[in-house]
């Protein structure tokens, strides 16, 4: 109960679309989304693959939840080899394509194979068919999506690439219903690799749970003791921007490539200001929260924009104005660029014109100049060919390896980590790079209570969120729901008929996060890629609370060590033979 037991496989070379059961093994092991999908792509793919290569796969990934009644579980995992470093990278997707796809009777579907041209997959339940989508290249991802509905119908639920993901940009993502990206490691380049322009999936079944009483009695009182709180709430009242005035007030606010944590422009991108311009809000399928702000101001419209946007895109790119980064965000949005990334490439070479080291053209709050780069970028154009390698690339050539803000090549989220010591860690150990979703004790120090500029307590404080959210986004849950494992078992129970209490759900998380760590180890990324850019141990951040502050390289490898030690890892970062018995991996 709770899954369908069919994994669709999908083979672009072939042409070919079979239906085999899903390995309710690993199902109960590795729960479904993010650890199921990384279990069946650390099974299939040959280690050394290239990511664009036909040999790659592409893991769209339900969950137990999924279509259920249980609050927040519309997301679903994507999960692929990154383009961007090779590493293991899933993504998760907002809107109601896990639902659809769940209902169509699959709880994985796996894309193999390369199309001789560009195609789109259909699916209508059982019908299952790979179908031209010459058409349709070279289009943005609105004009795609408008496209298929009009042809195929509003019933069918959207996924596709836009330019960049066609012309393999490392930092390419995919849109669903217009406004949510898989947005990280270039996902969007991987399907662009196999002539995939589009997904449209259409499911009119249903989900088989185990206990339909008891799940009713379970998930009223989740709603009421633990959804609709305080705690949770203000994800409907603002949303992700809120974050903007908190994380400049705290001195985390990436400003102007990570030179600074404060931005005097702020207001201009914070909450209140995006409110202004508000015209309604958007959930995702079962969601209880609604935290999309459906937005429109003079330079476009767009679902958004989230933080992470306004924080790379706006006050790291020296941008205090709403109209611009609203327009910035909607061409990314359309031509398929992940924001964080993009904001990210466009801050360096900003840098490396004010150190006089390479000049694109780009300035620090040059409006102008900086939203011509997401077109130029995406089509690989002029100077746009040059700044679509990415931070790492461009830094490998020109210089700059001290400011270029990434990890294992994956560009910075927008929390500055000398203001954060554990976020640091958590960027220096998150599997597929940079990363906020692998954990994010901000929340605990930063915006908590806890001194951010101090280690201790960090590394347990950073692998008890790593295994938390691995758990709970193989649920298939989202992530600005603040539930308990407890909660999360007891709503498990009578939606699959098996019992699982709270520590074997943080059991499960850790093997899903070690079996992660198996993956890049396999790949040749070792604990040596455990590290963060010159700048956080050897440059002072600039004015505001963080004023003059760093994160002192001995003290973020005593973390780092303590952190191998605590999860049963070697100096070098392996995880030990007695760990992976103790996880049975």
């Amino acid at each position: 109960m709770g899954y369908t037991g069919n994994v669709l496989r999908v083979d672009l070379t072939t042409g070919r679309a079979q239906v085999e059961e899903l390995r309710r093994d690993w199902a109960r092991k590795y729960l479904g989304g993010k650890g199921l999908g990384i279990r069946y792509l650390y099974e299939e793919l040959t280690p050394g693959t290239d990511p664009l290569a036909p040999e790659n796969k592409v893991i769209l990934a339900t969950g137990p939840f999924t279509g259920t009644i249980v609050p927040c579980s519309g997301k679903l995992g994507v999960i692929t080899r990154s383009p961007a470093n090779g590493a293991i990278l899933d993504c998760s997707i907002g809107g109601n394509m896990a639902a659809a796809i769940k209902f169509a009777g699959y709880d994985l579907v796996i894309v193999e194979g390369r199309a001789a041209v560009p195609v789109f997959i259909k699916i209508s339940d059982q019908e299952v068919s790979i179908e031209s989508a010459e058409f349709l290249w070279g289009q943005g991802t609105h004009e795609t999506e408008m496209q298929l509905r009009e042809r195929l119908g509003s019933d069918f639920k959207i996924m596709s690439i836009g330019p960049a993901g066609e012309n393999l940009v490392p930092f390419a993502c995919i849109t669903a219903e217009l406004y949510r990206q898989a947005g990280r490691g270039g996902i969007g380049a991987v399907w662009g690799s196999k002539n995939l322009k589009a997904l449209a999936v259409q499911g009119t079944g249903s989900v088989r749970v185990a206990d339909m009483p008891k799940l009713l009695e379970v998930a009223r009182r989740a709603m009421r003791e633990d959804l609709l709180t305080d705690t949770n709430l203000w994800a409907y009242t603002d949303g992700t921007p809120m974050l903007v005035e908190m994380s400049n007030n705290t001195g985390i606010l990436p400003t102007r490539n990570f030179q600074s944590g404060c931005f005097e422009g702020f207001a201009e991108l914070k909450s209140d200001a995006l409110k202004h311009y508000r015209k309604g809000k958007r959930a995702c399928f079962a969601c209880g929260l609604g935290c999309g702000n459906y937005t429109v101001t003079s330079g476009g419209r767009v679902e958004g924009p989230e933080y992470e946007t306004l924080a790379l895109a706006g006050s790291n790119c020296g941008i205090a104005s709403l109209d611009a980064v609203v327009k910035f965000n909607s061409l990314c949005d359309d031509l398929g660029l992940d924001t964080i990334s993009t904001g990210n490439v466009i801050a360096f070479a900003m840098e490396l014109a004010q150190r006089g080291i390479k000049d694109f053209g780009l300035r620090f709050g040059d409006v102008e100049n900086y939203l011509h780069m997401p077109e130029l970028i995406a089509r690989k154009q002029g100077i746009g060919a040059e700044l679509a390698r990415g931070v790492k690339a461009l830094a490998e050539q020109y210089g700059g390896l001290e400011f270029a803000m990434q990890v294992k090549g994956l560009e910075f989220p927008g929390y500055e980590p000398r203001g954060s010591w554990a976020m640091g860690l958590a960027y220096a150990t998150a599997p597929r790079g940079a990363c906020h979703m692998s954990a994010w004790p901000v929340a605990e120090e930063a915006y908590g209570e806890r001194d951010p500029f101090s280690i201790e307590g960090k590394a347990q404080l950073v692998i008890d969120l790593q295994h938390y959210n691995a758990a709970k986004f193989s649920l298939i849950l989202c992530d600005f729901w603040a539930l308990s494992f407890d909660r999360m078992a007891e709503l498990l129970e009578p939606v699959t008929g098996e019992k699982l209490d709270a520590a074997q759900l943080e059991r499960a998380g850790e093997r899903i996060f070690n079996l992660a760590r198996l993956f890049n180890l396999r790949e040749g990324i070792s604990g040596a890629q455990d590290t963060l850019p010159g700048r956080i141990f050897k440059q002072p951040l600039q004015g505001g609370a963080t004023d003059g502050k760093l994160l002192p390289e001995d003290q973020f490898k005593a973390m780092l060590g303590e952190y191998y030690q605590l999860r049963g890892w070697s100096k070098e970062g392996v995880p030990l033979s007695e760990k992976l018995t103790e996880l049975e991996l």
